[in-house]
């Protein structure tokens, strides 16, 4: 069994509202290793993205813990927080986020220079070729098709080698047979990189591709599968 990459106890989040505290998360907790995979679904509405971020630590919970790549996320300030994210956490978002000013290579070479990285060029090139994108280095995100985004951003995204990966909707912008590909994508290089995926989708077909499973339904945990 490889050892616990990402750890929740009794998450839970609760916002002020008019009508009182609104309960967005009930305590929730889950184990994942390293390599692992799992889908978190749900109705819109039902806490998938809150809980995608207290994972990530892009947000700090109400009551509960989150431990990251060994560490306890909970005492940390956002910039020691930050810190992790920036050490073992990639993300690919529904809108790719890429820097429009910045070709297909710049982007993925952004955050390996921001980290010192001196083969930052040809890394970022290694990984392009790898997703297809060999050809399309010097474009930028206007001059390439929404597919082609994503394979930057999911380029970006593994450039640091990181231990887990969060995905949101990552094929809600595509249509169904380039989604196709995308999710192709983040499996292969879910399993040859190790890396622990963790996605937020609506796509019930995405979902079954991961190994685990956990449905959510008004903030509550409805159904934990073991795929």
């Amino acid at each position: 069994m490889s050892p616990s990459i990402l750890v929740a106890q009794n998450l839970s989040k609760v916002v002020p509202s008019a009508e009182g505290d609104l309960t967005i998360l009930h305590a929730l907790s889950l184990d994942l290793a390293q390599g692992d995979s799992l889908a978190i679904v749900g109705a819109s509405g039902s806490g998938k993205s809150t809980l995608l971020g207290l994972l990530a630590g892009l947000d700090r919970p109400s009551a509960g813990q989150v431990i990251l790549a060994g560490h306890d996320l909970g005492p940390l300030d956002e910039d020691q927080r930050a810190r992790v994210r920036a050490e073992h956490v990639g993300f690919v978002f529904q809108s790719f986020q890429l820097l429009d000013s910045l070709n297909a290579l710049e982007n993925v070479m952004l955050p390996l220079e921001l980290d010192g990285r001196r083969d930052a060029r040809e890394h970022a090139r290694t990984l392009l070729e790898r997703v297809g994108l060999g050809k399309r280095l010097s474009h930028t995100p206007r001059q390439l098709s929404g597919g082609e985004q994503q394979r930057v951003a999911i380029a970006r995204a593994f450039a640091a080698q990181p231990a887990v990966l969060f995905a949101d909707e990552p094929t809600g912008n595509l249509d169904s047979h380039t989604g196709e590909r995308i999710s192709d994508l983040l499996f292969e290089l879910n399993k040859e990189r190790g890396t622990t995926l963790v996605l937020v989708t609506h796509d019930e077909r995405l979902a079954r591709r991961c190994r685990r499973q956990i449905r959510l339904d008004a903030g509550r945990l409805v159904a934990p599968v073991e795929a």
